[in-house]
């Protein structure tokens, strides 16, 4: 058990520069290991982000539309069942009135969830995926989630969940390509970011950030009960949460959604298309399901936070900034109108997110001219 600084990084980009870098801290307490700008780290729900640009690139292409059914591509997902409780807390289990829709696993109104003790469906959820790391590749975990069923009629309610894991499983089905192969090929080499991966290489462990665990008196214990998915022998390839990334390989990918999809030259998506990704598609139900005290102001586009009401978050930031975070407390934020980009990481649990995220960005938003 340690007390003391657990590390984080931050990289501030605007109009192409780099006007703020920063490591503080410690990758690892115990060793007096310092973050620096090449450490690596878990980035969690900020694989969903890269996940949503990689579907966005076949959409360009003309495989699939926003608006056809998931099963007519991943065809498990054909014919979903839904539960449906009465005003006395009775469930009874019914035929979906309406398809899965692609757009529905963009913006987490599919019906699939997280595992968890809400409802049926996140406790059937929890029980399917507890052995996925261990014996499951994507595909298998999929036609797992897919054999749940949901836990609101598809497109009619906001609910985070593995969507974008699914999502995953479709790029492979479109692209006949593992999910991390196409990544590498369209995204991560062409951007140049070598250190983003599913999994952890020999020569890349002595820089692995420590995940920490931060007790209420802000004691930290390392935490590596998470780590076997990052190993070389696991084949999931999780969509919502699987990647690993450095401060400095995330950093460009922010750059290319700043600028509109490009980068140096290359192109990963339209421009078009990043302001369809950065664009509120919840209606009002939706939008109060998407409550979370942090996204005060904020609907949800393709698999981003999109910033609509600055007053209601007392948000100092621009209509339209967007982004996501990752459970262990990384943070994007992408503003185009300032071609501006924040990326922060660190590896803490509680993330303390709501805390963090708003005042890093009132800071940065208040240091612009």
């Amino acid at each position: 058990m340690e007390k003391g600084p657990a590390g984080c990084a931050c990289t501030v980009m605007h109009r192409g520069e780099v006007i703020y870098q920063e490591a503080l801290g410690y990758a690892d307490l115990e060793k007096k290991q310092a973050i620096n700008l090449d450490t690596i780290y878990r980035i969690y729900s900020m694989t969903k982000v890269v996940t949503c640009v990689a579907a966005l690139m076949l959409y360009e292409k003309g495989l699939y539309l926003l608006n056809d059914p998931l099963g007519d591509y991943l065809p498990e997902f054909q014919n979903p069942q839904v539960y449906k409780y009465n005003d006395f807390g009775i469930k009874t289990l019914v035929p979906a009135g309406a398809p899965i829709r692609i757009k529905d696993l963009f913006m987490m109104t599919s019906g699939i969830t997280y595992g968890g003790d809400g409802n049926e469906t996140e406790r059937q959820t929890r029980a399917k995926m507890e052995r996925a790391t261990e014996t499951m590749d994507t595909q298998t975990a999929v036609k797992a989630i897919a054999s749940v069923p949901l836990a609101f009629e598809p497109g009619t309610r906001w609910k985070y969940g593995m969507s974008h894991d699914v999502l995953a499983a479709l790029i492979e089905v479109l692209s006949g390509q593992k999910f991390g192969d196409f990544l590498e090929k369209e995204i991560f080499e062409p951007l140049g970011m070598k250190d983003t991966s599913f999994r952890i290489r020999e020569d890349q462990r002595d820089r692995l950030c420590t995940m920490y665990d931060c007790a209420a008196d802000g004691t930290m214990s390392p935490n590596t009960r998470l780590d076997s998915c990052y190993q070389p022998d696991c084949q999931l390839e999780s969509g919502g949460a699987g990647l690993l990334s450095t401060i400095g390989d995330y950093s460009k990918f922010a750059q290319v959604l700043a600028n509109g999809g490009e980068l140096n030259g290359t192109r990963i998506l339209s421009r078009k298309t990043v302001q369809l990704m950065a664009t509120n598609h919840l209606n009002d139900q939706q939008l109060r399901d998407f409550d979370w005290s942090q996204m005060s102001g904020y609907g949800y586009g393709l698999g981003v936070r999109v910033l609509l009401d600055p007053a209601a978050g007392g948000n100092n930031g621009s209509i339209g900034e967007f982004g996501w975070a990752g459970m262990a407390g990384s943070y994007l934020l992408i503003d185009p109108k300032e071609e501006l980009s924040i990326v922060y990481m660190q590896q803490l649990l509680p993330s303390r997110e709501p805390f963090i995220h708003p005042r890093l960005r009132a800071v940065v938003y208040g240091a612009m001219e």
